[in-house]
């Protein structure tokens, strides 16, 4: 009965929603990167077949920024856990009886 109550508290449907809120942006950043690149590779396939240097075509490192860009938004994630999103739930089990560690 306990956790029906925590549902409708309303410190734990902020931590939801901000929860939410950056998956959801990060998702669709992601998404926008990668299908950007294969919309590129579909449509335009001359742009990423020109020379960027005199022997790499700029389709390299333009694949390579896809995956940084990757690792960059799961960087940003995983910080924020860190930073905000571990410490709101450590404070929620706090909160419902559960301890802490």
């Amino acid at each position: 009965m306990a956790d029906l109550k925590l549902l409708d508290d309303p410190e734990f449907k902020d931590l939801a929603r901000r929860k939410n809120s950056i998956s959801v942006v990060l998702t669709i950043a992601t998404l926008v990167v990668y299908y950007g690149f294969i919309l590129l590779i579909a449509f335009n396939p001359e742009f990423l077949g020109r020379r960027f240097t005199e022997n790499i075509p700029i389709g390299i490192p333009i694949g390579i920024g896809v995956i940084v860009f990757s690792w960059a938004f799961t960087g940003i994630y995983v910080r924020w856990a860190n930073t905000h999103y571990d410490a709101m739930v450590e404070n929620m089990k706090r909160k419902a009886g559960h301890g802490g560690t």
